[in-house]
C-alpha cells in the first residue's frame, strides 16, 4: 500500500504546483552549466539543498506524530535555507501541499498555518502512515524528477535517455534518505551550503525569460 501511496504523492499531475519547478535546472543552464553535467548537478543537490529539505520533512513527520510545535521545524529549515527566493518558492509549494493535505487527510486542528513544502510533506507523511525513510525518498525523487523532466522542455532530447538518467539516480536518492531517515529533532537537520545553486536561484527570479518558477 505504501508503495502505491508514494507513487501517488510523487505524481507530477497532483495539483500542488510541481509542474512549475525545474529544481533550479533552468537557472543552472542559463548560468552556463553544460547539459552533460546534469547528473552531477542533481547529485550535488541531493547532498545539499535536497538533503536539508528531506531532513526537514522527516523531522516534521516525527514532530507531527508527537503533537509538538511544528514552528520549531519551520524555523530550523529557514535558518538552513539562506536564499530568500528558495524560501519563498518552498512556501508557495507548501500552500499547494497544504491544500491537498487538508482535503485528503484532514485533522481536527483548525488553526491557520502556512508551512514550507518540506514541513507540509512531513505532516502528510505522518497522517498518511508513511515512514521517515519513505518521505525522505519522496522529497529526493521529486527533486530528481523535477530536474530531469524539465530538461525535456529546456533542451529537448530523447525522453528514453531522460528516463534512464532518472532511474540511474534512484540509488543516490535512497542513500540520501538513509542519512536522514532517523532524525527526530530540528537541531539534527543538516546545514549544507550550496552557494552556486542559491546564487543562480536569486538571479533566475529576476529574469523575464524563463519557463519555470524555480
Amino acid at each position: 500500500m505504501s508503495g502505491l501511496l508514494l507513487a501517488f504523492l510523487a505524481d507530477v499531475r497532483l495539483p500542488v504546483g510541481t509542474h512549475t519547478q525545474s529544481a533550479g535546472l533552468e537557472a543552472a543552464l542559463q548560468a552556463g552549466m553544460p547539459i552533460s553535467d546534469l547528473a552531477s548537478y542533481v547529485r550535488t543537490r541531493l547532498g545539499t539543498v535536497t538533503e536539508v529539505e528531506a531532513a526537514t520533512a522527516v523531522v516534521a513527520r516525527a514532530t507531527e506524530l508527537a503533537g509538538d510545535d511544528l514552528a520549531r521545524v519551520e524555523r530550523a529549515w529557514a535558518a538552513r535555507t539562506p536564499s530568500r527566493v528558495l524560501r519563498d518558492n518552498a512556501l508557495q509549494l507548501g500552500r499547494g501541499h497544504g491544500r491537498l493535505l487538508a482535503a485528503l487527510w484532514p485533522s481536527d486542528d483548525r488553526r491557520p498555518a502556512r508551512h514550507c513544502r518540506a514541513v507540509a510533506l512531513g505532516m502528510t507523511a505522518a497522517r498518511a502512515g508513511l515512514s521517515g525513510h519513505e518521505v525522505a525518498c519522496l522529497v529526493g525523487y521529486d527533486d530528481v524528477q523535477s530536474a530531469t523532466s524539465a530538461l525535456l522542455k529546456l533542451e529537448p532530447t530523447d525522453p528514453v535517455q531522460v528516463a534512464a538518467l532518472t532511474r540511474d539516480l534512484i540509488p543516490d536518492v535512497v542513500a540520501m534518505a538513509d542519512r536522514v531517515a532517523g532524525l527526530t529533532e530540528p537541531e539534527q537537520i543538516p546545514a549544507h551550503a550550496a552557494p552556486h545553486i542559491e546564487m543562480w536561484a536569486e538571479r533566475h527570479a529576476h529574469t523575464t525569460e524563463r519557463l519555470f518558477r524555480a
